[in-house]
């Protein structure tokens, strides 16, 4: 029955190409199944060591492992056997460079990881860990060895003259690097660098770049900075220099103040020279011959103990390093001693005078201010006086304001012929408190004319006035009576 379905229903050709494909991926996942698992890429350094580790996985009970062994390739074509284990005969180590530095970790066919002690650089290529098995044949897996070598770094400066041609002014080297390194430069200076690089043994490589530019005296002492960059270092590697540039010297004199009047003491003149390196020799002179003998001269500092006619000159100072020498000089003028002018002092009162000038302008505009709107605010608001106070009760303008009472009989008596009524003004009359002139002497009445002159005498009341009530010091009244 199954070959005559077969025979009736052929298998159509896309079939067919699934039923191959499966077959080989069987295949390549049974001979998958034997291998040698290794680590693709390890990084090492001279003199340190390193583990090249290996593993056979097992496929089965059928296979047998023979012998292992592990293969150095230092370039493509060379193979070279530097350790062997043998279950029976044990291990070996064919190739004299790595027999000393060579050893099996562990004596199991399953496992011949390896150790290879003080690296050298010439030992980096491709280890290749092989079994001979049977019955499949040899299964093998390879390592690459990279050797690293971490960079000598090294920057310094190049001390040049000023001038006008382009010198190399700083160098920066990175030596026997493994892989090669890259220089780069930070500089505020005007100038371009060029890099070099040279080969040594083992893949090592040395790279030196070179600071250009044409120098002058303002470049002196300003940075560059060297920048190395390379695998094996966690971040770039830096250093700073700062230009050395040599030149001749350029002089100025200090000190002058036009004011060497004759008789001062205190006369001095300073020789001022920028120079790189430092002078090696400050000479003074005068255009008219030899200095004068009141002059002292103090390395750079030109001193005139007393200034007098013969200081009325020319004074010359020449600086001298070993790239050239250079000269100023600077004519004083003596004046008479009535034609001076008062040397200013340090402007230190100066400042402190200014400072408390415009403290004292400050306080006064604050006072100013505080004073304009403390007015303002006292004419804004209520009075600030003190209100009279209440009118006393019973006094003759409380019952003047008062129209319910009748007046009195003294009040509404008619005025005697002869007499003059002065009524009292709006406010309440002086009163005289001198003994002598005072109610006193009537019991506190208000005084009474005299007129004993007239020869009237005694109570006649033919010739006074009507009575006038008793009212006491202090309160409103009216006047008595004045005769004419």
């Amino acid at each position: 029955m199954p070959g005559d379905y077969a025979a009736r229903c052929p298998a159509s050709p896309g079939t067919r190409a699934w039923k191959l494909l499966a077959a080989v991926l069987l295949i390549t996942q049974g001979a998958g199944a034997q291998k040698v698992r290794v680590k693709e890429e390890l990084e090492a350094y001279p003199t340190e060591s390193v583990e090249l580790s290996c593993q056979f996985i097992d496929g089965g009970s059928s296979t047998k492992l023979t012998q292992v062994s592990w293969i150095w390739e230092p370039v493509d074509g060379q193979r070279d056997n530097i350790a062997v284990y043998h279950p029976v005969y044990g291990h070996s180590f064919p190739n004299p460079s790595f027999r000393d530095r060579v050893v099996f970790l562990y004596n199991n066919l399953k496992n011949p990881s390896i150790r290879i002690n003080n690296l050298r650089m010439s030992d980096a290529g491709r280890y290749t860990c092989e079994y001979a098995t049977y019955p499949s044949g040899n299964e093998q897996g390879t390592t690459s060895l990279i050797m690293l070598a971490k960079p000598r770094n090294s920057a310094r400066v190049v001390t040049v003259q000023a001038g006008s041609r382009s010198l190399v002014v700083a160098q920066c080297e990175a030596a026997d690097a493994k892989p090669a390194a890259t220089i780069k430069w930070l500089a505020s200076v005007g100038g371009n660098h060029s890099t070099s690089t040279t080969n040594g043994p083992d893949g090592i490589v040395t790279v030196r770049s070179e600071y250009r530019l044409v120098p002058t005296a303002a470049d002196n002492g300003r940075e560059v900075t060297c920048m190395v960059e390379q695998r094996t270092q966690e971040r770039p590697w830096a250093q700073t220099l700062r230009l050395s540039v040599e030149y001749p010297p350029t002089v100025s004199i200090e000190g002058y103040d036009n004011n060497w009047y004759v008789g001062r003491s205190d006369a001095v003149l300073l020789c001022l020279a920028n120079a790189n390196p430092a002078p090696t020799a400050i000479t003074w002179t005068s255009a008219s011959g030899p200095l004068p003998d009141t002059v002292v001269v103090d390395d750079n500092k030109l001193m005139v103990r007393k200034v007098d006619d013969a200081v009325n000159t020319t004074f010359i100072c020449e600086v001298r390093n070993k790239h050239g020498a250079s000269r100023h000089q600077l004519t004083t003028f003596v004046i008479e001693e009535e034609k001076r002018e008062l040397i200013r002092g340090p402007p230190t009162g100066a400042i402190i005078g200014g400072i408390l000038g415009a403290l004292i302008i400050i306080c006064i505009t604050v006072g100013t201010i505080v004073l304009i709107h403390k007015r303002q605010e006292d004419a804004e608001g209520p009075p600030k006086h003190k209100p009279p106070p209440p009118v006393k009760a019973g006094s003759s303008t409380e019952m003047l304001n008062k129209p319910s009472e009748p007046p009195t009989a003294a009040e509404t008596a008619p005025l005697s012929p002869g007499e003059v009524y002065y009524e009292p003004t709006g406010r309440e009359p002086a009163t005289n408190l001198n003994e002598e002139n005072s109610g006193a002497r009537n019991g506190g009445a208000p005084p009474v004319l005299d007129n004993s002159a007239d020869g009237h005498h005694g109570n006649d009341s033919s010739n006074h006035g009507p009575a006038v009530a008793n009212i006491p010091r202090g309160e409103s009244f009216v006047s008595s009576p004045m005769y004419v």
